[in-house]
């Protein structure tokens, strides 16, 4: 039943909605996780879980439609996800939002100024780009939304772009240009997101390229931080980047597991959980 693959954080949720009201940003979070984690949803039963009418999750729908979160079907939508596949950018833009400006702002209170900063792409990443800009820095992003973001930064904040080719939908910068940028540079600081992190597996990407452009970064820099939610701690994917012990520090949320936590500080890297 579509109930019962909701989490308890959906059923609780589902309350607040009729109590309070929901904004349509926490609306459309909430509909893109329901629809990731059941794998499909009907209008009649996103209406019930949202408290929303029916006309309006069809417009809901359409806009996720459109940011590629979701495929629009007859009568509701289905996940565009197979196992193993990354999620799309615009669907993980909405996931655990509050965590992630947590994580970057806690990323930025360990970078001082004056420091040179290589600065990975993904969305907690992006979050770490915002609260750079202004910055006594020197920031070398590596997504189209993070270069964005700084292009019109304020002094004294000094922006690096590097070459290479955008993934379709992603951002992400790789090829070529981009490894050629990474190599003739040295950088104070990595900031590095990742799609999966153990002390077992290490640091794991969904995509080769990504992979390669991560290891590059990591061997440019002074200093490691992975930033990455509690969901991707203990988490594999299938391209390899390298092992935990090329972390200096991760900076995560509470969320993240304790069993694995420990297990990154055995290896000797420093976990700040916020």
């Amino acid at each position: 039943m579509f109930e019962e693959l909701i989490s308890e954080q959906f059923e609780c949720s589902f309350w607040v909605v009729f109590n309070r009201g929901m904004s349509n940003a926490d609306r459309h979070r909430l509909i893109a996780q329901a629809v990731k984690e059941s794998g499909s949803a009907t209008v009649q039963k996103l209406a019930q879980l949202t408290g929303a009418s029916e006309m309006t999750i069809r417009r809901d729908l359409d806009t996720l439609a459109a940011q590629g979160v979701l495929e629009r079907v007859r009568g509701g939508a289905r996940t565009l996800l197979l196992r193993g596949e990354e999620p799309p950018f615009a669907l993980r833009a909405h996931e655990a939002v509050d965590a992630k400006r947590r994580i970057a702002a806690e990323v930025s209170s360990l970078i001082a100024d004056g420091e040179t900063v290589l600065l990975d792409s993904g969305t907690t990443c992006l979050e770490v780009a915002r609260l750079l800009r202004g910055r006594a820095v020197t920031v070398m992003p590596l997504s189209l939304q993070a270069i964005h973001i700084l292009s019109d930064s304020p002094s004294p904040t000094t922006l690096m772009v590097p070459g290479g080719r955008p993934r379709s939908a992603e951002g992400a910068l790789t090829g070529p240009l981009t490894l050629a940028s990474l190599s003739a540079l040295r950088f104070d600081t990595a900031v590095v997101g990742c799609c999966g992190l153990s002390a077992a597996e290490g640091l794991t990407a969904y995509d080769l390229d990504d992979a390669a452009v991560k290891k590059a970064s990591i061997a440019s820099a002074r200093r490691i931080i992975a930033a990455a939610d509690g969901s991707k701690l203990g988490h594999t994917a299938y391209a390899h980047v390298g092992p935990s012990t090329l972390l200096h520090t991760f900076v995560t949320d509470t969320t993240a597991p304790a069993d694995e936590v420990a297990a990154l500080e055995d290896a000797g890297t420093v976990v700040k959980a916020v």
